[in-house]
């Protein structure tokens, strides 16, 4: 039936976040005028993380409900959901929105317990069986559009990365730098920062500060040849002097190339502050024959499904 309908695949689930952590509730930053822009982008970049694409769930509210955020997800099409299952089966979604949050509130680790749900169905429980999962989410049609405050939210973040080069307020830098929205559509129209700007392939760049957008897409394409971009950055970087690579390496072996780039950047952005630009990091790329990758973070490449 769900295969064979002419209809648009469409489809809810509600996410359920709890921070174990007893200083950091997430309904209470969540409720705050200050880190509501913070938290509502952390979820959305780790959204687009575990679908592939700005585009690939909708959220359509964010409701409080202490210890729990609870998130209620649109699917509009069917792969977007296996693929969502998929990440949050394996661990993918809590990772990075464990990393957005972190980033986005400017602390050690936010620890988080998930849960998804369909109707009454917990699909925790069946998550081995993915097809059982995505008639339970088919089912569950949306019951409203998005919520009026998820438009105001996306409008604030807009706004907040305009204002950015003349607000010296931290708080609003925070979250700002973050925007998914980012300066690949225009990065020649946007003085983000008093760093100046800098030259790729012959085209002038804003130098901004690296967001976490920056920071996934480095970890997910750098591969194997993170050890020599640190090294590169460390000829400027204390924190990733020897042995920092090398046991970086070896604490996260078991985790995988991913981490350890992951790793690897976090250590640079968190010891340099405002310092730690993208010409920088372009500078460390460029160095390592990693061209595409420094396109790709620049907003060189097609950026389609990105909205």
């Amino acid at each position: 039936k769900m295969a064979g309908s002419s209809a648009p695949w469409i489809g809810s689930a509600y996410l359920f976040l709890q921070s174990t952590c007893k200083t950091i509730a997430l309904p209470s930053l969540y409720e705050s005028s200050q880190k509501k822009p913070c938290v509502f982008n952390a979820l959305r970049l780790a959204l687009a993380d575990c679908t592939g694409s700005m585009n690939g769930v909708d959220m359509l509210k964010v409701h409080c409900s202490h210890p729990h955020l609870i998130v209620q997800l649109k699917f509009c099409k069917q792969e977007n959901c296996r693929q969502f299952l998929r990440s949050y089966r394996e661990g993918a979604l809590q990772k990075s929105l464990q990393s957005h949050l972190q980033l986005s509130l400017a602390t050690t680790t936010v620890p988080l317990e998930v849960e998804l749900k369909a109707g009454s169905e917990h699909l925790d429980k069946m998550l081995k069986d993915e097809d059982r999962c995505l008639e339970c989410i088919y089912r569950e049609k949306p019951d409203r559009l998005p919520d009026e405050e998820i438009t105001e939210l996306e409008e604030r973040l807009k706004s907040l990365m305009l204002h950015q080069s003349t607000n010296n307020n931290v708080a609003v830098k925070d979250c700002s730098s973050q925007n998914s929205l980012s300066l690949s559509y225009s990065p020649q129209g946007s003085s983000l920062s008093p760093q100046g700007t800098f030259i790729f392939q012959g085209q002038q760049f804003d130098n901004r500060t690296i967001t976490p957008e920056d920071h996934q897409k480095f970890a997910k394409s750098v591969s194997k040849k993170w050890k020599q971009v640190g090294r590169s950055l460390q000829k400027s970087c204390r924190a990733l002097r020897d042995p920092v690579i090398d046991n970086l390496a070896l604490e996260y072996d078991r985790e995988g190339l991913y981490e350890q780039a992951y790793q690897m950047l976090l250590r640079f952005i968190q010891s340099e502050g405002k310092k730690a630009t993208i010409a920088r990091l372009i500078a460390a790329l460029e160095e390592n024959s990693l061209i595409s990758l420094a396109e790709e973070l620049l907003g060189l490449h097609s950026n389609e499904d990105c909205s």
